[in-house]
């Protein structure tokens, strides 16, 4: 279980994030929508203190850390949070002097020092699980922007997180490249893997999510299952938002 409770995110003057409360159940897909600068990216790296909250609370595991104005949260409480957490980015964030399987290996070796053939082994099934296993020497350079997200999300998984943290999966990516990413996304969803995503992407959104987070101006205007959320939202502004879905593509997973 994940729960954030009464979470701000302050920058100066300006309120980020307003008092937000959810719980993400275990073997889930949560999806975080909403329109530009409605504070969904924020709050995904405040799950993994990326962002540091302001004030509030977050639950991860056996884990919990509170925060306030002032209070100095230390280092190590920090990584026994953000070790449960495995993170995709937007620009995939690849170490562009590694090979592929390099990139996956290299949190199984740096930071939890396993020998390097324990991590080849590992890094080679996620590979092979999101369908990259024949590029596995190939530099990122070399790779299309979906190639190098799948990558990204291997190595995301190597480490077994508790939760997979994905942040705009598909934005940086052509509709034919997301869909490959959509895939893999799709399969790990049906495997139960718990999945918290920052997404504009509403098809990937109806299509993966269990559960729907709207958010705008930094405060949560509804939450549901994906299901009520995208066929019968309760607040007028949800309707709005979500009638933006163009029924004509749609991903087939």
């Amino acid at each position: 279980m994940i729960e954030l409770s009464n979470i701000e995110k302050r920058f100066g003057d300006a309120v980020i994030l307003k008092d937000i409360s959810i719980r993400i159940p275990e073997g889930s897909v949560t999806a975080l929508v909403g329109p530009s600068g409605g504070g969904k990216s924020t709050l995904l790296r405040c799950i993994n203190l990326l962002e540091i909250p302001t004030s509030g609370a977050i639950r991860l595991g056996e884990e919990e850390l509170s925060f306030a104005p002032g209070k100095r949260v230390g280092w190590q409480a920090i990584q026994k949070i953000r070790r449960q957490t495995g993170m995709v980015f937007q620009n995939f964030q690849l170490f562009p002097h590694q090979t592929a399987i390099e990139n996956v290996m290299e949190g199984l070796v740096t930071v939890l020092k396993w020998p390097k053939e324990k991590a080849r082994e590992r890094a080679m099934e996620l590979l092979t699980k999101v369908g990259m296993a024949h590029k596995a020497d190939a530099w990122p350079s070399t790779l299309s922007g979906g190639q190098q997200q799948r990558v990204a999300i291997a190595r995301a998984l190597a480490p077994s997180p508790r939760v997979l943290l994905c942040d705009e999966p598909t934005s940086a990516l052509d509709p034919e490249l997301s869909a490959e990413v959509v895939d893999v996304l799709g399969q790990l969803a049906r495997e139960g893997t718990t999945m918290v995503m920052a997404t504009h992407d509403l098809r990937l959104a109806s299509k993966i999510a269990n559960d729907v987070v709207f958010l705008e101006a930094g405060s949560v205007v509804e939450t549901g299952s994906a299901k009520a959320i995208f066929s019968a939202p309760e607040r007028e502004r949800t309707k709005r938002f979500i009638s933006t879905i163009n029924a004509a593509h749609t991903y087939d997973i």
